[in-house]
């Protein structure tokens, strides 16, 4: 079983605190999905359901144009989508990571979807490919869940369990359920 890293921290500036309603703004660099990514927002509220916080999605061109205090910035970079394989991917590395200064973990976070993407084909069989993008979604949801999780927390700690450890599979992104467990719901809130 191959797993695959889902995190590593850069630097950035702007610390945030957060309440109990949280945007979290989305910003596509390349093509995505619409299916997977209603998808993605579907698995991320299902994870984050027992975290007592509320959360809200953007665009960034709609958060563009509001004023949002509580809010989360995730770009995704590559292709959102799977298509054709038209090259292969260099899997190595994190599929996504959380910004950090000086130590400080900050409110954005990037994600790899060719990265991601490459994760969930490579465990695809069979009558997956039928519902590619409920898959995708799916693989990113639990990413994204990851890294708000290391947001929320501010810290870079992973669990030992579940979505908030430190690499995941590409069979544990498709699988059937996979949750925070009850110590990440505590860290998360402990901030």
């Amino acid at each position: 079983m191959r797993l695959v890293s889902i995190c590593a921290f850069a630097c950035l500036a702007v610390p945030s605190a957060f309440g109990e309603g949280i945007t979290i703004v989305l910003d596509f660099q390349g093509p995505r999905s619409e299916p997977s990514v209603a998808e993605m927002k579907r698995e991320f509220a299902g994870i984050m359901k027992d975290s007592a916080l509320r959360f809200d999605f953007r665009s960034r061109g709609e958060a563009s144009r509001e004023a949002i205090s509580d809010l989360v910035l995730v770009r995704f970079t590559g292709k959102c989508e799977l298509g054709p394989v038209g090259y292969l991917y260099d899997e190595r590395g994190p599929m996504a990571f959380t910004y950090s200064t000086d130590g400080i973990v900050q409110p954005f976070s990037e994600v790899a979807c060719d990265k991601v993407t490459s994760a969930v084909r490579s465990a695809m069989a069979g009558g997956d490919f039928a519902k590619s993008d409920l898959l995708l979604g799916r693989a990113l949801g639990r990413v994204l869940a990851h890294e708000v999780m290391h947001i929320l927390s501010k810290s870079g700690a992973h669990g030992r369990t579940g979505v908030a450890k430190t690499a995941l599979s590409g069979s544990q992104l498709i699988a059937p359920e996979l949750l925070l467990g009850p110590k990440d719901l505590e860290r998360m809130h402990a901030h």
